[in-house]
């Protein structure tokens, strides 16, 4: 594990993975799952459709996490994380905003927008506040906004992903950023998960290969077209939400709108990302370019074993890699 992340969190790991937040996809359950696999959870606010839901959810998970440990001392559970946006238009953020000082989660990822209200409250409490970012610039401002952890969204990922190619990316940003860097796109099994430490990550962001488990809110006819997709069914595209993002194929024919004729939405508005309102998400359906990994639905838990069984492996070969004088 890398030496950057908090010695405590190193020792809660058995990956250095963050389950991704995804919109409409997350629920509590699958942040209990990850974390009991040692894998940090993480689920966006407003998948919860009410403040007081969001409420019930982030108890849910404190109180299962806490009888998990008591249970098993020895274990290694990860902590969990939450994802605010933090655009001027999301209506619900000082009420999600309250609760976080509420809960205190260990993590929060803050998108679309500034994090500096963020960084203050959560550092009060001892948290971790992480940044999207997926460009140079982004990465530079929210730096100096005091992120402890800045998460590269490059080209590849899964709903609003970046452009740019995760070799260049994180070779630009780690000149200067000596903090977290967690990497985003197309990490889909353990060998991703080692390169991804390789480049200099300290974690690998991880969503797509967890959409198709038992513990997801996606729909099963999402899970299925996830399945039986390939890179060819993709397309990346800023005519869905204003914002370019990857999204399959299969499911824009299935809204009655032809691929080979959008048009870029003239504006972006997040207020639309909330769960009785995901006109953009909701029969759209996005999936990151590592979707060739998945082939059945399957456990939190079972996912997460097999990427330790991969990452193992994957860490065994490089070992045994000599480099010629």
């Amino acid at each position: 594990m890398s030496k950057r992340l908090p010695q405590q969190m190193t020792q809660q790991l058995s990956l250095p993975v963050i389950v991704a937040p995804m919109f409409l996809i997350s629920s509590p359950k699958m942040v209990i799952e990850s974390c009991k696999a040692g894998l940090i959870g993480s689920f966006p606010l407003l998948n919860a459709r009410t403040a007081e839901d969001l409420d019930d959810w982030m108890q849910q998970i404190t109180d299962a996490l806490y009888a998990a440990k008591a249970k098993e001392p020895g274990r290694r559970i990860a902590p969990w994380a939450v994802n605010l946006i933090v655009h001027r238009t999301n209506k619900r953020f000082e009420t999600d905003l309250a609760l976080i000082v509420k809960h205190q989660p260990p993590i929060v990822i803050t998108s679309l927008g500034d994090p500096q209200p963020i960084v203050d409250v959560v550092h009060q409490y001892g948290g971790l506040v992480f940044a999207d970012v997926s460009t140079l610039k982004h990465a530079d401002k929210a730096a100096q906004r005091g992120v402890d952890g800045l998460v590269l969204v490059c080209s590849g990922a899964g709903g609003h992903a970046g452009a740019i190619n995760p070799l260049a990316f994180i070779a630009e940003v780690k000149k200067t950023w000596t903090g977290i860097t967690i990497l985003a796109g197309s990490i889909s099994n353990g060998q991703d998960i080692l390169a991804a430490e390789v480049l200099g990550a300290d974690l690998a962001y991880m969503g797509t290969r967890f959409i198709a488990t038992t513990e997801s809110f996606a729909h099963h006819d999402y899970q299925t077209m996830l399945i039986e997709s390939t890179l060819d069914d993709l397309i990346y595209t800023d005519a869905i939400s204003g914002v370019k993002g990857n999204y399959l194929i299969p499911s824009i024919r299935n809204a009655g709108l032809d691929p080979a004729k959008l048009l870029k939405k003239d504006s972006i508005d997040f207020s639309q990302l909330n769960a009785t309102n995901a006109k953009a998400w909701k029969n759209i359906w996005s999936a990151g370019q590592g979707l060739g990994a998945i082939e059945q639905v399957a456990s939190v838990a079972q996912v997460a074993a097999e990427l330790k069984q991969q990452y193992k492996q994957a860490l065994h070969q490089l070992q045994l890699t000599s480099v010629p004088d």
